[in-house]
């Protein structure tokens, strides 16, 4: 297959898919419906519901000028041929192909994210701001910045490195081995991620003893979780959305509740929220998705090492020889069919999973503490409580509130 064939494949799998993607949002903006749910009435108000319906129209708008921004830039250097020219840029500067590479990244990635520092910034300080979710300032979100450019470099040229050493002085069987050093990877930051990664941006602090405290230690013994220690994160540093996690693999799980959580439930909603959270613990849904991940990783390295050498694709993105770092760019872009029916596969499962966590607090708490936990963290992140069927199933990780909220009653009926 000659470059231009591989031009056109890719600039048709880009275009599908930006149209895939508007016809999507489109649904999703035709199935808001006007009137406040039934079952949702005494929680919020008819005031209430009608802004959060502006809030979602806002994100629309505002996510349908920067896909079409993203759409129109992307296609333009496509057809113009400047992932080729950047390279020819940079070859006289770099004998060691790495070197190459990384600086080539390197450069791509601050000029997307200078781009993008905009629409960040409209998303932040006017969207967030606007319906009272933003609590950022302009110190933090320079200081974040500052802070991703490092890790990012830092860790991403890392790792990106290791993976270009690799495909460089091993060949097409590289995939082993980065296979075996992304798994451990995987495991590595899903034990350190609250120790290492958190504390970077956030201020993480032991919960004070009190109720709420030895409620969850006392629901932990009952069902036997191996909690090791409850934290509290500043989110309110950023917004006022609220959410919850554990991390941890082994015998030892640590328990983070952002601080705008604790603010807004109660004592027997946050439990019931922490239930749900053991329930994916319970059911193995952390380690299955852990193996699955893997799995995902290990196909896609060895679709990859299939391409790595194609002349053809750095041809195609407007260089005039192999350049691995461009062969990884039109890799992307032309498994991207791919990565999409596996993700869907992935949401598939992670819907089923959430159902199942709901079904095992219902059984080990209480499914009514629960249910008011999910209603007041839908209407306090004004999230969309009628998304269309297609929409849900293209990106919902988590069922709707309304059909979540129904299997809940169900089981609450069963278990009784």
């Amino acid at each position: 297959m000659d470059a231009q064939v591989i031009l056109i494949i890719i600039v048709a799998i880009i275009t599908a898919d930006f149209v895939l993607e508007r016809a999507l949002s489109y649904l999703n903006r035709r199935k808001k419906n006007h009137a406040l749910p039934e079952e949702l009435k005494g929680i919020y108000d008819e005031q209430q519901y009608q802004k959060a319906l502006a809030y979602q129209r806002a994100n629309d708008r505002f996510d349908a000028v920067t896909a079409g921004f993203g759409f129109i830039l992307l296609i333009t250097l496509l057809l113009t041929g400047a992932f080729g020219w950047l390279d020819e840029q940079l070859r006289p500067y770099f004998e060691n192909p790495i070197f190459l590479s990384l600086a080539y990244f390197g450069i791509l990635f601050l000029a997307s994210d200078l781009i993008n520092i905009p629409f960040q910034w409209y998303s932040t300080f006017v969207i967030e701001e606007k319906f009272g979710f933003n609590k950022m300032t302009l110190k933090t979100f320079v200081i974040d910045k500052i802070k991703g450019y490092l890790l990012s470099f830092i860790l991403g040229g890392l790792i990106l490195g290791i993976l270009l050493y690799l495909v460089i002085h091993i060949g097409q069987d590289f995939w082993w081995y980065f296979w075996g050093i992304a798994a451990v990877l995987m495991v590595l930051l899903n034990m350190f991620y609250t120790t290492i990664f958190v504390p970077l941006f956030n201020k993480l602090v032991p919960m004070e003893e009190g109720p709420l405290k030895q409620a969850i230690e006392s629901y932990s013994q009952k069902v036997g979780f191996p909690l090791d220690q409850i934290y509290v994160i500043d989110g309110s540093k950023r917004s006022s959305k609220s959410n919850a996690f554990f991390s941890g693999i082994g015998s030892k799980k640590k328990v983070v509740l952002y601080d705008t959580l604790i603010e807004n439930h109660s004592i027997e909603e946050l439990v019931a929220v922490i239930a749900h959270e053991v329930g994916h613990y319970k059911k193995k849904h952390i380690l299955l998705g852990l193996a699955l991940s893997m799995l995902q990783i290990g196909f896609t390295l060895f679709v990859l090492s299939l391409l790595i050498f194609n002349k053809e694709l750095s041809l195609a993105l407007g260089a005039d020889q192999l350049g691995i770092h461009l062969n990884l760019i039109a890799f992307g872009i032309l498994y991207s069919p791919i990565s999409t029916a596996t993700g869907l596969l992935m949401n598939i499962m992670s819907r089923k999973n959430e159902y199942e966590a709901d079904a095992y607090a219902t059984q080990t708490y209480h499914g009514g503490p629960l249910q008011e936990a999910l209603k007041k963290l839908s209407v306090h992140n004004m999230s969309n409580l009628l998304p269309h069927k297609w929409y849900v199933f293209f990106h919902y990780s988590h069922p709707p509130l309304l059909q979540r909220l129904q299997a809940i009653r169900r089981e609450m009926t069963v278990s009784s």
